[in-house]
């Protein structure tokens, strides 16, 4: 298999399927949402190490994976190599009218602008194709982002907005702009869904895996430091019966191209 460059590529694929399964795991649920049909022609947009994709295909779809991360579609590729497994970027999907549906599970938060995807999005599909997708909501893990904040600039590092690496809208923003785009929304939901973390590092694990930007231009010693604080303020809030608890808030959406 010719090796795909990953050069800048931030993502730990191997990280992500040892630490954070959770993340496929919670998407079984969204799949049954979907409600895929043998034989549709579906997009997993964001297919991360594959295994939803694998899923899919299990249930008779003709599925597609892409994925920014070329770190995460070499995994795929080598996890699930009968399936079809591209680098590219939600802002920058080139499709027209090719599917019956296109499925997102924890992904759309990380593109900026969310516009451009959708766009992208309501043209990869087919008339009458749908839209479903899963991603952090208004209020996602707010402990423990702006406790990583606070020590940053404690330890006299500044942080500017444009830093934050995600997008989490309220229904109400989200639903705007899927409708900007040509969508009927048929289904909107904002809900708490407190996500384990596995084992004792398994706060120290998620903010390695996803809020690395967060501590960018921080010297190694000083985000230790900063982790160790960060962990130790949000313990009587997330560290519930032996196990972290990450705040998590979630948007699931379903929308229609008529």
């Amino acid at each position: 298999m010719k090796k795909i460059n990953s050069t800048n590529d931030s993502w730990n694929a191997n990280l992500y399927d040892t630490k954070h399964s959770f993340v496929s795991e919670y998407g079984s649920s969204l799949i049954e949402l979907l409600a895929p049909m043998p034989g549709e022609r579906i997009l997993d947009l964001g297919c991360g190490t594959g295994d939803l994709a694998n899923s899919l295909y299990e249930k008779g779809v003709n599925v597609i994976g892409v994925d920014k991360s070329a770190n995460m579609v070499e995994q795929a590729i080598q996890k699930y190599p009968h399936l079809e497994f591209l680098v590219q970027d939600a802002t920058e999907l080139e499709y027209q009218n090719e599917f019956d549906a296109v499925f997102s599970n924890a992904t759309l938060h990380w593109v900026k602008p969310p516009a451009y995807a959708l766009n992208c999005i309501y043209q990869s599909l087919k008339k009458g194709g749908r839209f479903v997708a899963e991603f952090g909501g208004k209020g996602n893990v707010q402990t423990i982002t702006d406790e990583i904040i606070r020590q940053r600039t404690k330890a006299g590092f500044d942080f500017m907005p444009e830093q934050f690496p995600w997008y989490y809208p309220s229904i109400a923003e989200y639903s705007t702009l899927m409708e900007e785009a040509g969508f009927r929304v048929t289904f909107a939901q904002h809900y708490d869904r407190p996500t384990k973390l596995n084992g004792e590092n398994g706060l120290k694990n998620w903010i390695d895996m996803f809020g690395s930007s967060l501590l960018e231009g921080v010297p190694e010693d000083t985000k230790i430091e900063i982790i160790a604080m960060v962990e130790h303020n949000v313990k009587e809030a997330l560290y519930k019966e032996d196990s972290w608890m990450a705040d998590y808030k979630r948007i699931r959406v379903v929308g229609v191209k008529e």
